[in-house]
């Protein structure tokens, strides 16, 4: 019975060799999904890399084709018009300075100062004659001593491109009623036709370009009242026309 009973117990006992290829087997699958996890590791990262490197260039950052080879050329933008215009306008003032100075020296040279006077206005550059360097009182002739100054202005008043000009008569307010002239409107404007035709006979100018007006003594530039202010209102101007306006169109009046 003891006998039978040993053997009983041998066979309950469970054979485990099989646990050694299956820890092997184990052994072989975690070192491949180490493999697998290394690998997806790195493909991990670079991926995260590239879209980095996406990111950047879609939202504006230093992407690799933000700053494509061969760089394009910057296209310079075309001038405004305005800008042209002022530039055209500043360029003629420039010009106009140059005429008065030209001018100014003319009188310095010849000790003028209290006959002639240059000034540049929103309409051009003004020069202004007293009326005694030219004419007598009451009178629209021009004294023969003083047209060679007339001649030298007319000198002056040759221009490349040519300016049109206008020459325009002033009176003081006493009355003018003679045979010759019924008011100072007359006067002034027969002194302003004079002068310009002593002055467009120099064969350089075109008389085209010139023009006579006379306000008589409604355009005093000061006081009536005294012999000093109506002897600076006695006078002739003459005015040269800008090529360019102040707002960039050309003058109209060439």
């Amino acid at each position: 019975m003891a006998r039978k009973h040993k053997k009983h117990r041998h066979e309950e006992h469970i054979d485990e060799s099989w646990l050694i290829p299956y820890a092997d087997l184990l052994t072989l699958l975690l070192a491949l999904f180490i493999v697998l996890f290394a690998s997806s590791t790195v493909d991990v990262q670079k991926l995260e890399n590239l879209s980095v490197v996406f990111n950047e260039i879609f939202d504006g950052g230093m992407g690799v084709m933000e700053n494509p080879s061969p760089a394009p050329l910057p296209i310079p933008e075309a001038p405004n018009e305005s800008d042209q215009e002022s530039s055209a306008f500043i360029e003629d003032q420039k010009s106009l300075e140059e005429i008065q100075n030209r001018v100014d020296e003319y009188i310095a040279v010849n000790e003028l100062e209290s006959q002639l006077a240059t000034e540049l206005t929103d309409e051009g550059l003004l020069l202004t004659i007293r009326d005694s360097v030219l004419f007598d009182p009451g009178s629209a002739n021009i004294k023969s001593e003083y047209s060679q100054i007339a001649e030298e202005i007319a000198t002056l008043l040759e221009f490349d491109p040519p300016r049109s000009i206008i020459v325009t008569g002033h009176t003081d307010n006493i009355p003018m009623n003679t045979s010759e002239f019924a008011s100072n409107w007359e006067l002034s404007v027969m002194r302003a036709v004079n002068f310009l035709k002593m002055v467009v006979e120099n064969p350089d100018l075109n008389p085209l370009l010139f023009s006579a007006k006379g306000y008589g003594e409604f355009k005093p530039i000061a006081s009536n009242d005294t012999a000093e202010g109506r002897a600076q209102n006695r006078r002739v101007e003459v005015l040269i026309q800008p090529l360019v306006l102040k707002d960039g169109t050309e003058s109209n009046t060439n």
